[in-house]
């Protein structure tokens, strides 16, 4: 049988008759205890409970376990751990790997709740971190010190959007320390849109509350693991208690059926948006990475297989407070939201002061106002008249 394409995997992944039980969609299986009838059923439950089988229901449930079956396939990994949101994802799988005294290298455009981690808890702990220019490529070398453990990556890049070249950054680790932990949030991407693991990657993280799920009505977070990463990210997060709602996991497994169809979607109207905005007066630039004025354009045509509904564009002026909030509280179909990822189309805006906080390495200072969007599944033209008409209540140039 030739391999699936993503659209019939996306369908199929995690549907095993026995987390469906002859249903269409995996149960939903809600337990903390699990019965044992025999004294031999609990030693082969203890033998076997970090596979996949009943035991505890912090190790999970059947619900669980037909979502992260799903996840390791769509990512090539050798399981998935999940978390009560993306956010956990990330800092539970730094925490399983490094210790007092070690060092992180993490990139300067993190998530901003990331860099939080760093500052307060992994200082706190002992653990230094440094950050890089995204756009490093293979000079990473020069940043790792003897005890670096992990190198966390995030492309594109929270806010200004950077694609990073992964494969340079990758091979310039593994030549000076193979045993480097390389992580990547990979949220963008859906964990679909990037394979990560294919790029010797260790692992892959997401915050499945975006589009996994789809319609903001639910928080998740996966990291799929390599093999040789697995066990220790499922142990640290097991001894860390780190484990999801089986409700909200059913939501994320019902959530893949129609990923990649949102995906294409999202990718249409936001590439839409986009260029219209580059054509206007207003604006000074468009960061999607879709787009050739987006840095590292040229990454994304080479390892991307397409795009998402999020990108961001700066415009040519700072707008005082009172503007900023003139254009954000009229907006009809853009809101004011954080996260993103479902199916409605959202804004921020981002003055320069605030963009430049969240730079962890040396940058142009951005003299404008940025705009993040997330571009949902209204009709486009509803959205460019949206913008419009914001642009003209502004009345700049």
């Amino acid at each position: 049988m030739t391999e699936k394409k993503l659209e019939t995997l996306l369908v199929s992944a995690g549907r095993q008759k026995r987390y469906t039980q002859s249903a269409v969609n995996p149960l939903i299986q809600r337990t903390s205890s699990v019965i044992f009838d025999t004294v031999e059923d609990l030693k082969q439950a203890l033998k076997n409970r970090a596979k996949g089988e009943l035991f505890y229901g912090r190790r999970g449930t059947l619900t669980h376990f037909s979502f992260q079956t799903a996840m390791a396939e769509l990512e090539g990994g050798a399981g998935c751990a999940l978390y009560p949101s993306g956010t956990a994802a990330i800092t539970h799988s730094i925490l399983a790997f490094v210790a007092t005294g070690d060092h992180v290298l993490m990139t300067g455009t993190a998530y901003e709740p990331t860099q939080e981690f760093c500052h307060h808890v992994l200082k706190k702990m002992g653990v230094s971190t440094d950050y890089f220019d995204p756009m490093i490529g293979e000079n990473i070398a020069s940043l790792i010190q003897p005890n670096t453990k992990v190198i966390f990556l995030e492309s594109p890049g929270s806010l200004t959007m950077e694609v990073q070249d992964i494969p340079a950054i990758v091979h310039a680790i593994r030549q000076v320390n193979s045993e480097i932990v390389i992580i990547i949030d990979n949220t963008w991407a859906a964990g679909v849109l990037f394979k990560a693991l294919e790029f010797d990657i260790d692992i892959s993280i997401q915050s499945a509350t975006k589009y996994i799920i789809g319609h903001s009505d639910g928080m998740l977070g996966t990291a799929v693991a390599n093999a040789r990463c697995w066990d220790q990210l499922r142990e640290g997060s097991y001894l860390l208690g780190q484990i999801a709602d089986p409700d909200t996991v059913y939501m994320a497994n019902r959530g893949l059926r129609t990923l990649a169809v949102r995906l294409k979607q999202h990718e249409e109207n936001s590439i839409k948006l986009a260029k219209w905005l580059a054509q206007r007066p207003e604006i000074a630039e468009v960061y999607h990475p879709a787009l050739p004025s987006c840095p590292g354009h040229q990454f994304f045509r080479r390892d991307f297989t397409g795009s998402c509904g999020l990108f961001s564009f700066l415009l040519n002026i700072q707008l005082t407070p009172q503007q900023l909030a003139d254009y954000l509280d009229n907006l009809c179909h853009f809101k004011m939201a954080f996260s993103w990822g479902g199916f409605e189309s959202l804004i921020l805006g981002i003055q320069p002061e605030m963009l430049q906080r969240l730079r962890q390495y040396p940058s142009p200072q951005k003299t404008g106002t940025l705009f993040r969007l997330h571009i949902g599944l209204e009709n486009p033209q509803d959205l460019i008249d949206d913008l419009e008409a914001g642009f003209a209540r502004l009345a700049i140039r």
